[in-house]
């Protein structure tokens, strides 16, 4: 669905809403959704399929980071998993998806970022006041302690002793090398060390997190050494060890966000039908919750 097509059901439920007093609206306490017109809400998805045809464009979006996930993404588990106003806390901040969503939708975001470049050049797509009031950048070591402190820091500049939403997307394990940095995940040296450091910074999630609340992991899995590699559900496993409860495991189709393989597409098929194997077209998008 398009940003246009979002905005236009949402004007729509606007116009039709009628509330006259409170006895009119009933939520849950994690968000806004009005259970009392339930009806309404038919954008927002509650299968466990998703599938998106494009990636998002308006709205401050672009794809120039590879690896970066789509904006529809964001706007499902936002609505559903947080009130305007909520802190988002991104771990993995990237090209800053989270945060140019949250300020679309009135939340705010916290996110942290290893590359010292790329928080300096995502910066420049918010306004001075947006950095300010609703987006705060930290370059640092999600898995560090220092990164931490720096969160709980930001926190409570914005009036808060938690974020009331984690959002986490790692690289998927050595995949796509991100940086030259001993402190990347897309550097460990195995797959193993990959979920031990993953698990560090999942854990600076948890503590960050207010309980109760939701955490939104999006990954793939991987395939070497001739075998599946589920990267997916060893992170989910380590994220339950923590002490988050799986709520949902939603199967995301990857065509709104892989780059097109164009003329090495035969090359690819060539590739799973000689060795045994077949060709991702999915990513997981996990949510869990603090209890």
């Amino acid at each position: 669905m398009t940003r246009t097509n979002l905005k236009e059901k949402k004007e729509v439920f606007q116009n039709n809403l009628k509330v006259v007093d409170d006895s009119e609206i009933k939520t849950t306490s994690y968000n806004d959704i009005n259970l009392k017109q339930w009806k309404n809400y038919s954008h927002i998805k509650t299968d466990t399929l998703w599938e998106f045809p494009s990636r998002l464009k308006e709205g401050g979006h672009s794809n120039e980071y590879h690896g970066n996930y789509i904006p529809q993404i964001a706007q499902q588990i936002y609505e559903r998993f947080t009130k305007k106003g909520d802190i988002v806390l991104d771990l993995f901040f990237g090209s800053g998806t989270s945060g140019i969503e949250a300020v679309n939708m009135e939340r705010r975001c916290i996110g942290v970022e290893l590359k010292d470049d790329l928080a300096e050049s995502v910066s420049e797509k918010f306004t001075p006041k947006q950095l300010v009031t609703d987006v705060n950048i930290i370059c640092a070591d999600s898995a560090s302690e220092f990164a931490k402190e720096k969160v709980k820091a930001r926190l409570d500049v914005m009036g808060a002793k938690h974020a009331q939403l984690l959002m986490l997307h790692p690289p998927y394990d050595d995949i796509i090398k991100f940086s030259d940095k001993k402190e990347d995940l897309s550097n460990c040296a195995t797959t193993e060390e990959f979920y031990d450091s993953f698990e560090k910074v999942a854990k600076n999630g948890y503590d960050l997190l207010d309980k109760g609340r939701y955490a939104c992991l999006i990954i793939g899995d991987k395939y070497a050494n001739s075998q599946h590699i589920p990267l997916g559900f060893e992170c989910m496993a380590r994220m339950n060890k923590l002490g988050f409860i799986t709520k949902a495991i939603i199967i995301k189709d990857m065509q709104g966000n892989e780059r097109a393989k164009g003329k090495t597409a035969n090359l690819w098929r060539y590739r799973a039908l000689a060795g045994g194997f077949y060709i991702f077209k999915h990513e997981y998008v996990m949510v869990f919750q603090k209890v």
